[in-house]
């Protein structure tokens, strides 16, 4: 580093120079919020000196985990728990999931923090003939964690099934499934929508691989059951699809944002309806996501745009094709603010990126001031690069 300036490479494998922001964006903890009910989705953080590998059952250092979830609650943030940004399905495995909701469940009891949590049924694994499961062993499993996240005193989110995707012979396999779910479930319940963008074995869901076949199947669930469904959350990266759907929800049941490339503009709305949000990308951006938030509910639209437009950049590139692979950016980044003392990942997911998309990340981030310790960041940044060879 000379002058301050970090080189950092290009795609192309050319270094450039890079001067690092000074000082952090001034943000602040706040009121709670009024108008939008906003969720982040939560990474975990792994214990870097278990013994294990990418196969094995996830390490999980707790106190770091925790102390993260404590970090979004403090900026007025909902946590969305277990979900896919906890590496669910990619290094977390179902023991590790219900151990994280039912300590990030006590947690949010003890401070009062707004939380819900993943319900899924990843304890049925994939085999070398696939998904060798029935219906009804698909159900047993969502039951299953249902009923912890229920005995934790939290909300649930019905997460997309990869069994359910390889078995249902069509809607109406989701129909009875999600039926029975509903029906039985103690209070009203998020359902998620998660494309193969992020998930390549959950093509086809709902029954079709015409997103309009299946868009009409998830509204026909929805419509059997609106007193059991608090909101939904989709994540298919399609703006126009998500407004048209939102429009079509019955009352009182909420549309969640779990658009990672449009989210400032369907969260401000129009003239008919918005979206709340429950957003991976607001795990690095929570305390600009939450003071753009907090200008939002005075009525001040510009201004919120005006502060979370400039982070689209940021959140396209962490979700850039491969996206399922934007965890690692996530944690990335959490290990440059300071929220975690090293850069691993469980699973060993922290190989799932090059080093020019980590400098480019760190390049982008730094620019929007989200930093707490902008000289700890560079001197991460730094590490980082002299462990690929780069000499600074």
């Amino acid at each position: 580093m000379t002058n301050g300036q970090i080189q950092l490479p290009n795609a192309d494998g050319v270094l450039r120079a890079y001067t690092p922001r000074a000082e952090p964006l001034p943000l602040t903890t706040g009121s709670p919020f009024t108008s939008r009910t906003v969720y982040s989705a939560a990474h975990v953080v792994a214990d870097p000196y278990a013994d294990t590998t990418p196969d094995s059952p996830a390490a999980v250092d707790w106190d770091a985990t925790l102390a993260f979830r404590r970090h979004l609650w403090s900026h007025g943030l909902g946590v969305a728990e277990a979900m896919d940004t906890a590496q669910r399905g990619m290094g977390l495995d179902w023991a590790g999931a219900a151990e994280l909701i039912r300590r990030s469940s006590a947690e949010a009891k003890a401070v009062g923090g707004l939380i819900a949590c993943g319900v899924g049924t990843d304890q049925l694994s994939v085999t070398e003939v696939g998904y060798p499961y029935s219906l009804d062993e698909v159900r047993a499993a969502y039951e299953e964690q249902l009923a912890l996240v229920e005995e934790s005193g939290s909300r649930a989110i019905l997460m997309a099934s990869r069994a359910l995707a390889a078995i249902a012979k069509g809607p109406e396999d989701y129909l009875e499934v999600y039926g029975h779910l509903l029906r039985q479930a103690a209070e009203p319940v998020v359902l998620h929508w998660l494309g193969p963008m992020f998930d390549p074995a959950l093509e086809g869901y709902w029954g079709s691989t015409d997103l309009d076949a299946a868009t009409s199947t998830f509204l026909e669930v929805i419509a059997a059951h609106p007193d059991k469904v608090d909101g939904i959350k989709v994540s298919l990266l399609d703006a126009q699809r998500e407004i048209d759907l939102r429009r079509k929800l019955p009352d009182g049941v909420r549309c969640y944002t779990g658009d990672d490339f449009n989210y400032p503009e369907l969260i401000a709305g129009d003239d008919q309806g918005f979206s709340h949000a429950l957003l991976g990308i607001f795990d690095p951006l929570g305390p600009l996501a939450a003071e753009a938030v907090r200008v939002l509910d005075t009525g001040n639209t510009p201004g919120f745009r005006e502060l979370l437009d400039p982070t689209v950049e940021l959140s396209r590139h962490l979700f850039q094709t491969p996206t399922r692979f934007y965890k690692t950016g996530v944690v990335f980044l959490a290990w440059l603010a300071g929220h975690q003392e090293h850069f691993t990942m469980v699973g060993g997911l922290q190989s799932s990126r090059s080093l020019p998309h980590f400098a480019h990340a760190y390049e982008l981030a730094d620019g929007l001031g989200l930093f707490p310790d902008p000289a700890l960041a560079a001197a991460r940044m730094k590490n980082l690069l002299s462990l690929y060879g780069v000499n600074q």
